[in-house]
């Protein structure tokens, strides 16, 4: 039965309502909903009639829907706990209140390109697409624990105010959304929460803007993603928070800038910040990447390394540019950092940048040490690289063996028992005195003098200093294997 107090607009909506017909009220001279508030009388539809027609209950035969354009609406559109079966299109409306959607379940609703001061939709349930596309909403959008059969989009709208202090504007916390969550070209002047959210498909933000300086921009803690987020071109002015996050897939920012980015004890298939980058912090604690893609300057602040694993680093660069990145690390000295670039480097095949790496770990761990012990890591570093430049040995050894032969050669010592000695050698005498293992006979039948007395001292320490620092370097390599 129809209303008898229904205005000519209203008795208009009304009719066409039980088939679905839709009502378009534009008149084409002023069409913007946020200057809706003009709109007269002839685009004018109260909140409560809405409400009623919403709530009537099917009729058989009938495939009734609400399908409004253009429309100025007065009051609150209030049908919390409500449960509606038709589908609902308010598109390029104007809302002078938010719409309470709290605990509805509706099978369709589509608001895109209007004008919202906000939209309260706890805990709402909706049946099939959740359109907010172009939408303008100074206020809050609460959805906070909503359950969407399918898919959300919220493409470039236009949420929360520049003037005003930040603070949440988009809350989807401990939602479920059974396909994507799409926000191309999204703005934000606020912080968007996710923490706790479920999207069975895929986010995507390309190109968004989202903006909260000196807070979070985006809290997506506990986050839970069936393949991936794609965030390419987007801007994040203020901290993205993944921790303890779940995507399987790609978590994509090429050509995207962070503020900054707390990822910790985040499992993520492949990271890419390709042509991107990270202005202020990037805590890294305890993520595990399979892939993580991150080209010199991506990261231009501190990084928190420790307990990071990943399968593979791209792109391919010399060890010591990804050393370099290490030394960002705000724990300073970080063992882990070191042994898992290492791996990364072992893993791809090159095992000169991974002996490169390990020597970098161990010269970075001798500045942490007592000057005592620098002085013996320094001796370990110029002499066999710490192990891990062998080479060195052998040319240090080469080097004091070629003088010290050159210098007996010229003068050879006097022997100890004229008549009881063996020939002299002067390579065989040096030998003697630079291996302390061996033998040859000649260090112990012949006896130098004056310098050259000191220059046999100087021999048989720097054999002794090349065996201990080689057999250090030989156990470190077997114990790293």
């Amino acid at each position: 039965m129809e209303p008898v107090d229904l205005t000519p607009v209203e008795r208009r909506v009304w009719r066409a309502f039980p088939t679905g017909t839709s009502v378009d009220l534009r008149d084409g001279m002023d069409d913007d909903p946020e200057n809706g508030a003009a709109w007269g009388p002839g685009r004018t539809v109260r909140a409560k009639v809405l409400r009623k027609l919403l709530l009537r209950p099917p009729v058989d035969g009938d495939v009734a829907a609400l399908r409004l354009t253009g429309a100025r609406i007065v009051g609150v559109l209030r049908v919390n706990h409500a449960t509606i079966e038709h589908p609902v299109r308010l598109t390029v409306c104007h809302f002078e209140e938010p719409p309470m959607l709290f605990g509805a379940r509706l099978r369709r609703l589509n608001l895109s390109s209007s004008y919202l001061p906000g939209l309260g939709g706890g805990a709402l349930q909706v049946e099939e697409v959740l359109r907010l596309t172009d939408c303008r909403i100074p206020g809050e959008v609460r959805l906070l624990g909503a359950r969407l059969s399918d898919a959300l989009f919220i493409e470039r709208a236009r949420l929360g105010r520049a003037d005003a202090s930040g603070g949440e504007v988009l809350q989807l916390s401990h939602s479920a959304i059974e396909r994507d969550l799409v926000g191309d070209d999204l703005v934000v002047h606020g912080e968007v929460r996710l923490d706790g959210a479920t999207v069975s498909g895929r986010v995507k933000l390309v190109g968004a803007a989202i903006a909260n300086p000196g807070g979070l921009s985006l809290c997506a803690d506990n986050l839970t993603v069936g393949t991936d987020v794609i965030a390419a071109s987007a801007r994040f002015d203020g901290e993205v928070n993944l921790r303890g996050a779940t995507i399987p897939g790609l978590l994509v920012f090429t050509q995207a800038r962070l503020s900054s980015l707390r990822a910790t004890s985040a499992t993520i298939g492949e990271v890419w910040l390709r042509e991107g980058g990270i202005d202020g912090e990037a805590n890294l604690l305890r993520g595990t990447f399979g892939l993580l893609f991150v080209p010199p300057g991506a990261l231009r602040g501190t990084v928190w390394l420790d307990g990071l694993t990943y399968g593979a680093l791209a792109p391919r660069l010399p060890a010591k540019v990804r050393i370099a990145m290490l030394e960002q690390d705000a724990e300073g000295y970080v063992p882990h950092a070191y042994e898992q670039l290492a791996a990364a480097y072992r893993q791809a095949g090159d095992d000169r940048a991974a002996r490169n790496v390990q020597l970098a770990k161990q010269r970075r761990l001798r500045r942490t040490r007592p000057w005592y012990a620098r002085l013996w890591g320094y001796l370990q570093d110029v002499t066999v690289g710490y192990g891990f430049r062998p080479v060195w040995a052998a040319a240090w050894l080469g080097g004091l063996l070629a003088a010290g032969a050159a210098a007996f050669g010229s003068r050879p010592p006097e022997p100890l028992k004229a008549g009881e000695h063996p020939p002299f050698n002067a390579l065989f005498y040096t030998l003697d005195l630079l291996l302390p293992i061996i033998d040859f006979g000649q260090e112990k039948a012949f006896k130098p003098s004056g310098g050259y007395q000191w220059l046999a001292y100087g021999l048989v320490i720097g054999g002794w200093v090349l065996a201990t620092t080689i057999a250090a370097g030989v156990s470190r390599t077997i114990s790293r294997q």
